[in-house]
């Protein structure tokens, strides 16, 4: 997914200075070892969102079944990529009658589109631990493109010696551009369902053997 290029027996390249002022480089570690196939462990992962309610407060919530598969390139991080399918009829917002509301045609219409997936396109490193990664996100049968800002959080052998790699990100988008248009106007004023959608990962991923 072009987003680890840290562990924690190597440092990211950075420069310093000799007594005169001259910059020295410091090499670039070794990532090669972060090369490979990598599955979302949904155990231990959360892919959430946040829409603003009445014009005053904000309704959380999440999809509990989805799937994600990551190919890392630690040589080129540029050319990983990430695909994500998430089953929309797991949408959790801790209350059953708005969830099931949110799977009928006013919203997305789960019959008829049960899944929303998302297609990684680029990947780029912006600096230090942060990366950018476009990619196509469908929802409703729509296609869109989509750019997600995210943080590098770690990589590690975990206690059953499995190699673990985390990020941690998201995105806002309008969720009017997907075909999500319904709401009710407010007696005071405004309308009951925020147009901008704030969605939020939060990713633990295997090497795949």
């Amino acid at each position: 997914m072009g987003l680890f290029s840290r562990s924690p027996k190597s440092a990211p390249t950075a420069s310093t200075s000799t007594s005169t002022g001259t910059p020295v480089a410091v090499a670039a570690p070794d990532l090669a070892h972060l090369t490979g196939n990598y599955v979302i462990d949904t155990t231990h992962s959360s892919i959430g969102f946040s829409v603003r309610h009445a014009m005053v407060t904000n309704v959380r919530g999440s999809f509990t079944e989805y799937e994600g598969l990551l190919h890392l390139d630690g040589a080129d991080p540029a050319a990983s990529t990430a695909a994500i399918t998430i089953k929309v009829a797991s949408i959790d917002t801790n209350q059953a009658q708005r969830d099931e509301h949110l799977r009928t045609g006013d919203f997305f219409a789960v019959e008829a589109h049960p899944e929303i997936t998302f297609r990684s396109t680029s990947a780029q490193r912006l600096g230090d631990d942060s990366y950018r990664m476009t990619g196509d996100l469908t929802i409703k049968g729509t296609t869109r493109p989509v750019v997600l800002d995210l943080e590098y959080t770690g990589t590690a052998t975990d206690a059953y010696g499995i190699d673990r790699v985390g990020f941690e990100g998201g995105t806002t988008i309008d969720r009017t551009e997907w075909g999500l248009t319904y709401n009710a106007a407010l007696e005071t004023g405004g309308v009951l369902i925020g147009e901008k959608v704030k969605l939020s990962f939060d990713i633990s991923a295997v090497q795949a053997a």
